[in-house]
């Protein structure tokens, strides 16, 4: 096929797809080295930009989509009755952006990073499809490893986590270090003074003290 047909046929492929596709899935499909297939599947995105088409091909690491540009989305959904997802919460937002940092991670490292819970979020976050399990660590236990997912690079409209920006100097603690950091002693409690550095003399005590008296008086002077 010439290259004009190669681009009509890859893009029925994504068209008819509905979903992301991995580029080696395409260029097995079109029967092509992957090297090829990425300068046809540029060109045909270069090609809807140029002619300002509402379709627009997405990329996400190694996978393509097609779809819709983000100024028509309240005209398609006026059409399609779409509803509005909820927004994600601050707590989500700020799980998300350990995740997406340092991913693969453990729900332990999360929780570390930010002090508190995540399991609810954590689990909020898979079923929204941002993020996803990627396998267990090797040690007692086997904790899930969460990483971020093409629908994470979707929405926030990144092709590839490169794009994410800097993060400020400060530091957040590795997973290893998490795991390995051994517990911290308990601080024993200080020792009661020593009953003979008290001066004796300063005061004298009763046994019983009388109506109105103190249970001390200091000595004269």
């Amino acid at each position: 096929m010439k290259v004009q047909q190669l681009q009509a046929a890859a893009e029925a492929v994504l068209f008819a797809a509905g979903e992301p596709l991995e580029r080696a899935r395409i260029a097995e499909a079109l029967e092509l080295d992957e090297e090829f297939t990425e300068k046809i599947l540029d060109r045909l995105s270069a090609e809807l930009d140029e002619r300002e088409s509402g379709i627009c091909l997405l990329r996400m690491e190694d996978r393509y989509q097609l779809c819709t540009r983000t100024q028509f989305a309240d005209v398609i959904r006026g059409v399609l009755e779409v509803k509005k997802n909820a927004p994600l919460s601050p707590a989500a937002f700020e799980v998300l952006a350990v995740i997406a940092y340092n991913q693969p991670v453990t729900k332990s490292y999360i929780e570390q990073v930010r002090g508190v819970d995540c399991s609810s979020v954590v689990n909020t976050l898979c079923q929204k499809g941002l993020v996803e399990e990627k396998g267990r660590l090797e040690l007692p236990g086997r904790p899930l490893l969460y990483g971020t997912t093409p629908e994470f690079l979707k929405c926030f409209c990144m092709s590839s986590l490169t794009e994410l920006p800097e993060l400020p100097e400060k530091e957040l603690p590795r997973l290893e270090d998490v795991i390995d950091e051994p517990a911290q002693p308990i601080e024993e409690a200080p020792a009661p003074p020593d009953e003979e550095a008290v001066d004796e003399d300063q005061y004298s005590f009763y046994d019983v003290p009388e109506d109105g008296e103190d249970m001390y008086s200091l000595p004269d002077e």
